[in-house]
């Protein structure tokens, strides 16, 4: 093992960068030109077939067979113009993950010639095989029917791999009897029940708007490490996490490496990904390093919620297959390197009106910004009632090793509104005023002649805070970086789209049985709620433990673990809520639940075995030979007579490595024996929490035993790659 390992440094120490070929062309030129786009539409179909799939596209008209047909065979003509051969349904199934089978366009006729044929039934819907994802039970092995079905509102691409170019078609994934085995459908869903409650609510203050839609823009958080020392870290291989490993002299205390000169090679991969996924269509405009040592971050700019969902997974994807050709593994982990930053994906959310206007930004006048508020206020209502369902839309094995962290919002929701918004929503509550006024740009005012004055937001930010108003949209930063931000927005959208239509019927009640004004009737029911929210507002350091006190006064929860985090999937309030809507069927939620509950099992279970195996095959028997050595030291030199200070401090040290060893061994054999209990309970609901805590409960006092182990055995003989190594070597 120490042998791979120093193999591997040897590697990384003659790689130099990838050349990456620089485009001809600027950005706007090649954006989007593997993507079935609008002008591709166009110049494949009739325009009466064109305009009939935009109504489709844009006001969710359904898609005819005879439409499907003219649709394929435009689709076709174009991906084998641009060289593809295959064609495929590109879904999400609850794996977290994207899957697809790929189809040739290839056909034979009635007499044997062979054809190239894509047919409105293929594009419209397949069969992949239902049995082997995860469906929480609703199908069992043997029953193996499943459906992927075609989503307009998302357009196709090609993805080129390997020298080939396939024809990628976003779909849902539904089961034979049309439950939903995938995260987009229920997305879609939430959507559209969005949109229609946000818009009675627009209309109060502008009858023209006609449609709302939901925007989002997902920051990506991500590590890269050399794929030769991936190679030879087993944990990383098996996990995404470092299991073990001792914290180097120098980690991120110097803050150095934020925002810092991007490392050559880390450059030339970020241009090569960045151009694969502006030639799909995704919007990205942004790079840099983050806060620890090989952190990176990209950001697109703001799209529509589902396609955004849509390019975040196929950029994980893309990132991952580039990273190959510049020797890199990109590790999307929440927290692979214990005591420096883990790695989120924050969701910057925001509700648009068909007109143009941003309903989560402040306006000019005091009607724009009483529909501000509205949107604003109805925000925080929502966070503040369904807390804790918000919290388990972010629940995972991997990200519970960031909420809570050093760097990461913790388990605690709470919303930050900064400020002057602090002042506006307290005035509010005493005067019924609004006193929002646009007015004059604020600046900052430096004293120094050379420099321009610099524009000042309306909200400073807060790291720390889960879910932020950041000037225009609110930025839900607890969202794993390996997360399918789909689970969090569904969530997202349902419960202010709930909150809204509560909003409403109140006002209208106000208006039609009492006699209210309308703008007096929206002002007095915002005048309760930001009285009612109060609690899940806090503006100070998340990360402290005060506010972990000061949380528990205010009656806000703080479920530190994925499994108990769960349990508001059974709460009745919320089974009401998601089937009332349609969102999600009680079987759907029964589902969902124990499909979450049994990937925290396996992964913990997985993380545990890899222990098991690194500690008692690699790390002992290499302590063990390291300690022989010391001890056949300290003869020799008791046989020379030549005992001294040097001998004693030798053999207090083999003590202590004979106390790690011993602690190793005994705390492996004991974490097997509560894996194996563990794996006798038959609901998975306890079986998780006995996995969290007593499984689990072993984890850090193995790792503890093998990090000390580290720093006592001579580095020559070490045998896994260290973190001065992973996280210093580009």
């Amino acid at each position: 093992m120490a042998i791979l390992r120093f193999k591997a440094l040897e590697i990384v120490s003659q790689r130099t960068p990838c050349e990456v070929t620089p485009s001809s062309h600027i950005i706007s030129d090649y954006f989007g030109e593997n993507v079935f786009s609008t002008n591709a539409m166009r110049a494949t179909m009739s325009s009466d077939n064109f305009k009939r799939l935009r109504r489709a596209i844009e006001a969710g008209e359904k898609v005819d067979r005879n439409l499907a047909d003219a649709v394929a065979s435009a689709m076709r003509t174009w991906a084998m113009s641009k060289g593809a051969t295959h064609y495929t349904h590109w879904f999400q199934p609850l794996t977290g993950t994207t899957a697809e089978k790929h189809d040739s366009f290839f056909d034979l006729t009635g007499d044997g010639e062979a054809i190239e044929n894509f047919k409105g039934s293929a594009l419209v819907q397949q069969e992949p095989d239902a049995s082997s994802f995860p469906s929480g039970g609703i199908r069992n092995t043997f029953e193996a029917r499943g459906y992927s079905a075609w989503d307009p509102s998302s357009p196709a691409f090609l993805i080129e791999n390997a020298g080939t170019r396939t024809l990628c078609i976003p779909t849902i994934f539904v089961s034979y009897t049309g439950e939903a085995l995938d995260y987009k459908t229920p997305l879609l869903k939430s959507l559209n029940l969005i949109s229609d409650a946000a818009l009675t609510v627009a209309q109060y203050f502008d009858k023209d708007v006609t449609k709302i839609n939901t925007t989002l823009g997902i920051e990506q958080e991500y590590f890269l490490v050399d794929r030769a020392l991936w190679e030879a870290r087993p944990d990383l291989v098996m996990t995404g996490r470092t299991l073990f490993g001792h914290a180097p002299a120098k980690g991120q205390q110097l803050e150095d490496h934020y925002f810092g000169s991007i490392p050559s090679r880390v450059h030339a991969f970020m241009v090569d990904f960045e151009k694969a996924g502006l030639k799909l269509g995704i919007p990205l405009r942004t790079r840099h390093n983050e806060v620890a040592p090989n952190q990176f971050e990209c950001a697109p700019t703001f799209e529509d919620a589902n396609l955004a969902v849509d390019h975040n997974q196929l950029l994980m994807d893309i990132m991952d297959r580039v990273a190959e050709r510049h020797h890199f593994k990109v590790l999307l982990h929440e927290k692979p390197f214990k005591g420096v930053n883990g790695s989120g994906k924050h969701n910057n959310w925001a509700l648009s009106t068909n007109t143009g206007v941003n309903l989560l930004a402040p306006g000019k006048r005091p009607k724009e910004n009483l529909q501000f508020l509205t949107f604003f206020i109805n925000t925080v209502m929502a966070v503040y009632t369904h807390a804790d369902l918000l919290r388990a839309s972010i629940a995972s094995a991997s990200n519970d090793h960031r909420l809570g962290a050093n760097e990461a919002p913790p388990a605690i929701m709470s919303v930050f509104v900064g400020q002057q918004l602090t002042a506006v929503l307290d005035e509010l509550e005493r005067t019924a005023k609004i006193p929002i006024e646009k007015g004059d740009n604020m600046y900052l005012k430096l004293g120094i002649d050379k420099i321009p004055e610099i524009l000042r937001d309306n909200t400073d930010r807060n790291r720390t805070s889960p879910f932020a108003f950041t000037g225009n949209k609110f930025e839900f930063r607890a969202v794993g970086s390996s997360a399918n931000s789909s689970s969090s927005m569904t969530v997202l959208n349902t419960i202010v789209a709930d909150q809204l239509k509560k909003f409403s019927k109140t006002v209208d009640e106000l208006i039609e049985v009492q006699g209210v004004k309308k703008e007096v009737a929206i002002i007095q029911v915002l005048r309760e709620y930001v009285a009612a929210s109060k609690a899940i507002r806090f503006e100070g350091n998340g990360y402290s433990k005060e506010w972990e006190d000061e949380a528990a006064t205010r009656g806000l929860s703080n479920i530190k673990s994925t499994p108990l985090s769960l349990d508001v999937y059974e709460r009745e309030d919320v089974r009401e809520l998601f089937t009332k809507y349609g969102i999600l069927s009680e079987i759907e939620l029964t589902a969902r639940h124990e499909i979450l509950l049994e990937d925290y099992i396996k992964k913990i279970q997985i993380e545990s075995r890899v222990i098991g195996d690194l500690a008692v095959n690699h790390v002992i028997p290499t302590a063990v030979e390291y300690q022989n050595k010391l001890i056949q030291n300290i003869r020799g030199l008791k046989e020379l007579g030549l005992e001294d200070e040097y001998t004693q401090t030798t053999l207090e040290s083999i003590k202590k490595m004979s106390g790690h060893i011993t602690s190793i061994q005994r705390n492996v054999d004991e974490m097997v024996n509560a894996r194996k209990v563990a794996n006798k309970i038959e609901d998975a609901r306890e079986r998780a929490i006995m996995y969290r805590e007593q499984v689990f409960s072993y984890f850090d006092t193995i790792r503890y035993s093998v990090d000390k182990l580290e720093l006592m055995v001579t580095d020559e003989d070490w045998p896994l790659v260290k973190y001065r190594e992973l996280m210093f070597r580009r």
